[in-house]
């Protein structure tokens, strides 16, 4: 950890990598708490996956990966809703088809690239510590964009999320603020991708939020809560990859993982103290 934090200003990787931490965590904290409130952990991760379809076809094609990523996840976002709504097709079942359409899709596309076929580690696992200029300047805009959203459309978010029905009867474009929702979540996912990767990125959507839903229940504690958290987290993995040179994408979701329990470990004390306080005033 020393080693790291007497390196950390003298490496770009590194401060890159901070940088990447810090906008991963505003995205991530701001969509999450809305993945978490509607319960569409699922539906994520259904886009997650199917965003390597995209990879595949972009490879195949000579395009940028995360553009074609975020073309197959919006694709993916919007078509599960309409076949959910319009189709009448569960929900679940819609789920499932388009994630494995996407990973299928992925792996077709990319051994039917000419040559040898790429390496898909940072796309599948992350890699923080390879996060370009480019990759941030993306991430920094797309923060802009998801805080000035959800600052707009903070209290239509808030009844979509908690009582839909009374949204729709107060006139409110639910279905509109729906979709809205649904490619910032497309695009959180794939501008997060580099971080930790298609395979743990519902992680970094989740744990931070049921931690801070530990501590308060008001949606924009939650936010801002997860928000800190994820970064601790962020920051906490990337110094444990960084000191065992292991896969930074792992160590940021095993940090989190650590967070979640010890936050746990610490209400059941803080309850059973409460607990054991009550009954000793009881007594007396």
């Amino acid at each position: 950890m020393i080693d790291f934090l007497q390196n950390i200003f003298e490496y770009k990787f590194l401060i890159n990598a901070l940088w990447a931490a810090l906008f991963a965590s505003i995205t991530c904290g701001l969509i999450g708490t809305y993945i978490v409130a509607n319960r569409i952990v699922f539906l994520s991760g259904g886009i997650t996956h199917s965003s390597f379809g995209g990879i595949g076809i972009a490879y195949f094609l000579g395009w940028n990966p995360i553009l074609g990523a975020a073309l197959f996840s919006i694709l993916a976002a919007l078509g599960i809703e309409y076949f959910t709504e319009k189709g009448k097709v569960r929900n679940d079942s819609v789920i499932g088809i388009w994630w494995s359409l996407g990973m299928a899709i992925g792996i077709i596309f990319i051994y039917l690239t000419p040559g040898y076929a790429p390496n898909l580690m940072t796309y599948l696992f992350g890699s923080i510590l390879t996060v370009s200029d480019t990759n941030l300047f993306y991430m920094a805009i797309f923060s802009l964009v998801v805080v000035l959203f959800f600052i707009i459309f903070f209290k239509n978010i808030l009844f979509i999320s908690f009582d839909e029905k009374y949204a729709k009867a107060q006139g409110l474009p639910v279905t509109l603020i729906k979709n809205l929702v649904l490619v910032l979540v497309a695009l959180t996912i794939v501008l997060n991708i580099k971080v930790v990767g298609i395979i743990l990125l519902i992680s970094l959507l989740t744990v931070p939020q049921s931690i801070a839903n530990f501590f308060t229940q008001t949606f924009k504690n939650i936010i801002l809560l997860s928000m800190l958290i994820g970064f601790i987290g962020i920051i906490a993995g990337l110094i444990i990859s960084y000191t065992l040179n292991i896969p930074s994408g792992a160590s940021i979701i095993f940090s989190l993982i650590v967070l979640f329990g010890i936050s746990k470990l610490f209400l059941i004390i803080a309850n059973r103290y409460k607990i054991s306080k009550i009954q000793q005033n009881n007594r007396k």
